[in-house]
Parts: structure tokens; sequence; C-alpha cells
């Protein structure tokens, strides 16, 4: 059973893929909303609001990266895990999903049994998570217990996977992470993402914060510093 009861949303417009993925994370304790199409998708996350989203990519009316990207686009879902479930395997589909917010991928076909485990995955990563401790440097202060960060006391919202790869980076400033080393540590050894993955996740947070506190060391990793 999961240790608490998380709400997840699934949207599909396979009526067995719902009814199978439903069916086996309610047996393991978690509270399953389901959605037929993009629009269904955006209206049930806007009533439960839940903790995890589960998107086809290809679902009629919005596809799932229409969906993510207007999600993704409310303060309400700024911190929501939501992940793709999709067929298809190029590089480009997963790099646009990640551009506009996506956490995580899982591949078509999946078993109800590998589906259970990688949703456990998600919120154990989450679980993981250092509360307690604020990093400060400078004018940039890193909130855990908030999942936000402060620039010149402002506040700036970033999706949960931006969040994770800052503050791990900003955990040991100065220090060189190897590439192999965050997708590890952030996306899990179990996860498959192209290589694009982190450059993508990198630019977004420059982006947000607005000052290059992320130097790439070419052809080793990343390292922060101010």
């Amino acid at each position: 059973m999961a240790p608490e009861t998380k709400k997840i949303l699934i949207a599909d417009d396979e009526p067995d893929i719902l009814e199978i993925i439903s069916y086996n994370l309610q047996l393991h304790g978690y509270s399953v909303f389901t959605a037929k199409d993009g629009e269904h998708a955006i209206k049930i996350a806007n009533e439960v609001h839940p903790d995890l989203i589960i998107l086809d990519i290809m679902m009629p009316k919005k596809n799932g990266i229409e969906v993510c990207k207007q999600l993704r686009s409310q303060t309400d879902f700024q911190d929501t895990i939501i992940v793709f479930l999709t067929a298809l395997n190029d590089e480009l589909s997963h790099v646009r999903g990640l551009e506009f917010g996506a956490d995580d991928f899982i591949t078509k076909p999946i078993s109800p049994k590998v589906m259970v485990s990688k949703v456990n995955s998600f919120f154990r990563r989450i679980n993981k998570q250092d509360s307690s401790r604020a990093i400060e440097m400078g004018d940039l202060r890193i909130e855990p217990e908030e999942y936000v960060v402060y620039y010149k006391d402002q506040p700036i919202n970033l999706a949960k996977k931006e969040f994770e790869l800052l503050s791990y980076l900003a955990s040991k400033p100065g220090r060189v992470f190897l590439r192999n080393e965050i997708l590890n540590k952030i996306w899990g050894n179990d996860v498959i993402v192209g290589d694009r993955t982190i450059d993508v996740h990198i630019r977004k947070i420059r982006q947000k914060i607005g000052i290059d506190c992320i130097t790439t060391v070419k052809g080793v990793g990343y390292k922060f510093e101010l």
C-alpha cells in the first residue's frame, strides 16, 4: 500500500489502458482519476489537483504536450509530477516534453506491475529530498521545504526536476558533477532519457532565474557557481 493516499490522474484515449492501470494503482492504495482526451484531462486536473499526472502524448482534442504546457502555466501545477505515457521513442518528442515541463517518460507497452513500480519510485524520489536545509549564495536562496528559489528576495517557481537539479548542483558549489552522475541522481537508474535532458533543464533554469549560475564543463559535466 502507498504510505498515504496520493491522487493520480491518467489521461489516455484507450479505455483498456485506463482500466488496467487504474485497477492496479487502486490495489496499491492510490486514488485514481481518468480522462479520455486532453481537454478532459485539464478539466479533471483542475477539479481534483492530483499529485501525479500521467499523460498519453497522442490524445485527441489536446495532445499530452499541449496539456502539460497548459497545466505548467498555472501556479497550482508548478510542483505536480507530470509523466508522459508514450509509444514514441524518438529523442525529439522527449526533448519537447521536457521543454514544456514534463518530469519523466514511461514507454508503451508497459506491464501493470512495472507501472506500479515506477509510480512508487516517483513518490519515493520526492520523499528522499532533504527538506530541512536552505542553500544561500549571494542573492540566490534555495528553500527545499517550499520548493521555491528566491533571487534578490523575489520567488522563482521552477518545475520539480529543474528545482531538484539546481539544488543538487548547488549542494556543493564549485564541484563538477558528471553527466551520468546527475542523470542517476535526478532521474534514477531505471529511467532512460536522452543526452539533451540535462541541457534542456539547465537552459530553463538559467532563463527563469535570469543569471548564469550553472557552468558547463565541456565533455565532463556541470558545476554551480556565482
